[in-house]
Parts: C-alpha cells; structure tokens; sequence
C-alpha cells in the first residue's frame, strides 16, 4: 500500500505531497495537470519500475526529488527519498529489497496494462528476473515475450485454451465477466468460432442480444471490459502458479492503478465500473481482510457519482487538482456527495458554472445581467429582451428550470413543447 507521495520541483508543481487512502482515491482536475503522471509516480513508487518513460523533472529545477513511503505486510515502513540525477537522468535508490505492497496493476488509458508480481518480481532470486510486465495494448489479446520467453499467450487463445480446457482460470473469467457488466446486460461467453477463412483456430465469442459475437470484433468498450476482466484473471492466476513453484504462500493484498476507467464507455458502464472492478477483486481472492487500494484518475460525474454508496471517509479520499496563482495545488479531505451527474459537473470537482452548452450558458448568463438591469455586458449579440429571448428558446427546452424566472421577470410568451410525431403504423395487407 502506498501512504503518501511528496515531490519537490518534480511536474508542474513546485511541491506536491499527496496522502493516499488506504482505499479508494479518486483523483480529479483539469487535463495536463499531473492525474496521469501521479498514477505514473505510484506506480514507480511501488514498484520501483516505470511503466513508461521515467520522470523527467525540467532543466531549470533545482534539486528535484521524490520522498513516498510504501507499507508491506509487517515492520512499519520507512520514508525513502530519492533525488535525480542527471548525469543519467534516473532516480536512484537504496539497494536494499524495499516493503512488498502485494500485487500492483496498472490499468492504461491507452489500453496497456502493467503487472508487478511479488511472485515473479520480487520473491525470486536470479538475476535474470525481470522488473514487471508491460502489456501494450494489442499485447493484451496477442500475447506478449520477454526476453525471449513466452510468458502470456494473449486474451484470445487463453480464453479458448481454458474454454475447451474447462480449466478454473474459465469460471473465473466468467465470474470477472458478469461482475463487471452492467445491470442487465451481464458479458457471456459464447461458443468458440472460426472467424476468417484458412485461419488454423477457433476464436472466443460473446452473446450478445441473442447473437454470437466473435470479441474481435466486438465494439471498443467491450473490448476494453474483456481486457480488463482478462488480464485481472491472467495476472491473479499466474502469481498464484509461480508463489507455488516457489513453495510461498499467494498474495491477496492488492494495489490497482486505474487511469480514465470511462473511456470508451457508455455512461451505463461508467457508473459501475468502479464499484465492479472492487466486486471483481473479491471475486478472485475470496474473503480477505486486505483491502485492495485503488488510485483513479477520472473526467468523469458518472465516475464519481457511482462511488457515493461506497464511500467512507475514513478509507477513501478525493485528490482534486487545481490551479492557483498559476501553481498546481492539490486538494484532499473535499468529498461531498452531490447526487447526480448534472451536480457533479458543476461541483467544485469538474468545475462547471452550468452543466449545459456553452451556447445556452452564455444566452442564461445574458439574461441573468439583463434582468439585474446590465444589457449588453455578457454578448453583444445579446443586448436585448428579444434576441436573448430568441436565444433561450433556440437553446433551451421548454421544460428546462430557467423559464419561469424569464418570463415572470421580462412577461415574454412560454415557449411550447414539442410533442413527438407519433409513429406510422403499418397496414397489414
């Protein structure tokens, strides 16, 4: 588990000192201020490794350095700093084997995923092991080598390997699959199929709407889903293969890393994501009084609205990055439930005056000045009763909240709503 990260003159911040949750962390803000290089930083925190290029701090800083503390199962950790050096450009630390978090996965959001086995990255002694495995995105469903070794053979032949195998690692990915899609539209997976013609095997399949559907072919978001559902079973399922190679016993402490769990997801799936991806956790190690740490970066209301029945103070946190004085400042300790989607973007979370349209928040802020007695201050356009009011009702919809004010105020005619057409029904011949 990682409790806390401090950077000086590391990213755009002068200093930064993030207190992690020993939960769930939810990390918000602006896009290019740091969510995604903060995953980046626990991850090498961690695991001492770097899923990507390593941290570069600018030319100009002086004395960069990265102090965090990360808590094994025992002895009380202790704070490691370690400061960059330049001659060439790494962060160097202490020898000696660091505290072990447990698992460590870092789910991309350019579809890669990177795994840190204590079984396969720490436990084992020779000097041929690697650091972790980094998954990029097509490595996922293709499979991936190191150093010459086999040592995943990819989403599509596992999944038909323990199809037809009925291996346990299938039942756990049928359980994964069903905890991670949304109400009533549970993943199922379908008879293997041969897809193209001269092709040597048969590739795994999907129900969907009464059809089969090869998962190659499957849409981006579930495709991201079946990666995920795949590789937290491959990763799970490998640590406890080489942990009994190695005669120790399996890890069930587990730290995840996931950046923009929304993306190509409909809004359905993005305010279960979250909640389905802890159910996943315990589906896989059973019962467990390690509670799995996750950091989140996410732009997304659904996001964080979904986390409001979970959410505990004393185990979970927001991180919310901002901007002030032309400083990156960071906020914690700010949860507050909002209820909805529309309140969480304009929550001091997402930062939005109106969850609306540029458009129909400029033609509302116009009116807003114009019934203070202020024409004019917000759109030239927008300098009269009548054009704001051709505004409002080119933008707004008739039911929309704002009416009543307008037309009580300025005595302007309601707009109409308009009815649906109905249907044209079919005469039977």
């Amino acid at each position: 588990m990682l409790k806390y990260l401090h950077l000086k003159n590391v990213g755009l911040a002068p200093e930064l000192r993030v207190e992690w949750a020993t939960r769930l962390n939810l990390i918000t803000g602006d896009n290019g201020l740091g969510k995604s290089f903060l995953l980046d930083l626990a991850w090498w925190a961690l695991t001492r490794t770097w899923a990507g290029a390593a941290a570069l701090p600018p030319v100009q800083a002086k004395s960069p350095q990265i102090e965090y503390v990360v808590q094994g199962k025992a002895r009380e950790a202790k704070p490691v700093v370690s400061k960059f050096r330049r001659s060439d450009e790494t962060w160097p630390v202490d020898a000696k084997r660091p505290p072990m978090p447990g698992i460590v996965v870092y789910i991309r959001i350019d579809g890669g995923f990177s795994v840190w086995d204590p079984a396969r990255n720490y436990w084992r002694n020779d000097p041929g092991r690697p650091a972790a495995y980094h998954f990029a995105a097509n490595e996922v469903w293709e499979g991936l080598d190191v150093r010459g070794q086999r040592v995943c053979e990819g989403l599509e032949r596992d999944w038909i390997n323990w199809q037809e195998g009925r291996k346990p690692q299938f039942k756990a990915l049928e359980e994964v699959l069903r905890v991670l899609s949304p109400v009533a539209e549970t993943l199922r997976a379908g008879p293997p199929q041969r897809l193209f013609i001269g092709e040597g095997r048969d590739r795994p399949t999907l129900l969907i709407g009464g059809q089969t559907v090869p998962v190659a072919l499957a849409s981006a978001g579930v495709r991201r889903v079946l990666a995920l559902a795949y590789f937290l079973v491959w990763a799970w399922h490998e640590h406890r293969v080489a942990a009994e190679l190695l005669g120790k016993r399996p890890e069930s402490r587990v730290v995840i890393l996931f950046d923009e769990p929304e993306t190509h997801l409909h809004p359905r799936w993005q305010r279960t994501i979250l909640p389905s991806v802890l159910a996943a956790v315990d589906a896989l190690r059973g019962k467990s009084d390690a509670r799995p740490q996750v950091l989140v970066a996410s732009h997304a209301p659904l996001v964080a609205a979904s986390l409001e029945p979970l959410f505990d103070r004393e185990q979970d946190d927001v991180a919310r990055l901002d901007v002030r004085d032309g400083v990156v400042t960071i906020e914690q300790g700010v949860w507050a439930p909002q209820g909805d989607a529309a309140s969480w973007l304009v929550s001091e979370t997402f930062g939005l005056d109106q969850a609306r349209s540029l458009e129909a928040e400029r033609a509302i802020e116009a009116a807003e000045a114009f019934m203070r007695g202020e024409q004019g201050v917000v759109s030239k356009a927008l300098d009269s009763k009548a054009a704001i009011h051709k505004a409002l009702q080119r933008l707004l919809p008739a039911h929309d909240h704002f009416w009543p004010r307008w037309i009580v105020t300025t005595q302007q005619t309601a707009p109409t709503a308009k009815r649906a057409k109905p249907a044209k029904r079919r005469l039977r011949r």
